[in-house]
């Protein structure tokens, strides 16, 4: 399949790709109908936990008119009971895209060159882009634009602040991540989105003070400080973030009007005080939501165009 788009990283996109993926996320969440996966059949296969990106795929692809098909951990055994290549030449024998979910971002590319249908990345230690078209469309819809909004994340450089740098740079936005030292974004990331920010006008900073962060910020953001498969790191991980919390006073220290994010599941009493989610300045679960709009406006951008 000589054309075959995968979605493995942000970058998949171009910036322009991104605007039209989130711009059709926003229209389908408004209704206009879409028929993009009508006779297709979707293989999802998850080697790791899933409430939000299992349901939101589901019920998106249903909404197109597709049909989707889960396999758990066990069935398949990605790389395990059967060579990581074979399920991919496999899969694209039967289905018309396949959505994986999986720990090591090597497998996911693995998979990617052996399949002759589009892969879409569901999370990976290396990115989670999904995520961020989602963060992209809950930006916009609450600021009214991309372009110059100013986003301060606090925690971790994982996969979610990873994508999140490289789709900011990508819409001109200006992010800000607050980490102690030991946990900040990998360079080469910072390099590539320093690249596209000078491309696209915006910025990337990166401080230890999250108070430094929030000070001029229209949304703050927040992860787990221990990502699945992390575990046993987990005791390390609450020693080294102790201050990153992000709680109301935090968000007093920011403008007035700022928004609060989190990509869930969250674990009050670590990186944020308990009912911080239902604070009047949340947008979490509309984050949530958006994950079902974005997806499909992804999916109906692979299969329909813009």
């Amino acid at each position: 399949m000589s054309n075959v788009r995968h979605f493995l990283s942000v970058t998949d996109l171009t910036p322009s790709e991104v605007r039209e993926v989130i711009a059709r996320g926003r229209a389908l969440k408004a209704g206009e109908p879409s028929q993009a996966l009508a006779g297709k059949s979707v293989a999802i296969l998850f080697e790791k936990p899933s409430l939000r990106t299992k349901l939101s795929f589901e019920v998106g692809i249903h909404r197109l008119g597709g049909h989707p098909i889960y396999f758990s951990p066990e069935e398949v055994g990605l790389g395990k009971r059967e060579p990581v290549q074979d399920v991919a030449r496999v899969m694209s024998r039967m289905a018309d895209v396949a959505v994986i979910r999986t720990f090591d971002h090597g497998i996911l590319e693995q998979f990617s060159e052996a399949a002759s249908i589009p892969v879409i990345n569901a999370l990976t230690d290396g990115e989670h882009p999904c995520q961020t078209l989602a963060d992209l469309q809950t930006i916009e819809e609450a600021k009214g634009s991309l372009e110059g909004v100013k986003v301060a994340y606090i925690g971790d450089g994982n996969n979610v602040a990873i994508s999140l740098a490289l789709g900011m740079a990508s819409t001109g936005g200006h992010l800000t991540i607050a980490s102690p030292d030991g946990y900040v974004l990998p360079e080469s990331v910072a390099t590539h989105a320093n690249l596209l920010n000078a491309a696209n006008g915006g910025s990337l900073k990166m401080v230890t003070d999250p108070v430094e962060a929030v000070s001029d910020a229209d949304v703050v953001y927040t992860d787990v400080w221990t990502s699945m498969g992390q575990e046993e790191e987990t005791r390390i991980r609450l020693e080294a973030f102790k201050g990153y919390q992000v709680n109301p006073e935090l968000l007093d220290k920011a403008p007035d009007g700022v928004s609060f994010m989190h990509d869930l599941p969250a674990h009050p009493g670590e990186e944020i005080s308990d009912g911080l989610l239902t604070d009047p300045r949340s947008i979490a679960f509309d984050q949530a939501e958006n994950r079902l709009h974005a997806q499909a406006g992804l999916l109906h951008f692979l299969f329909a165009g813009a």
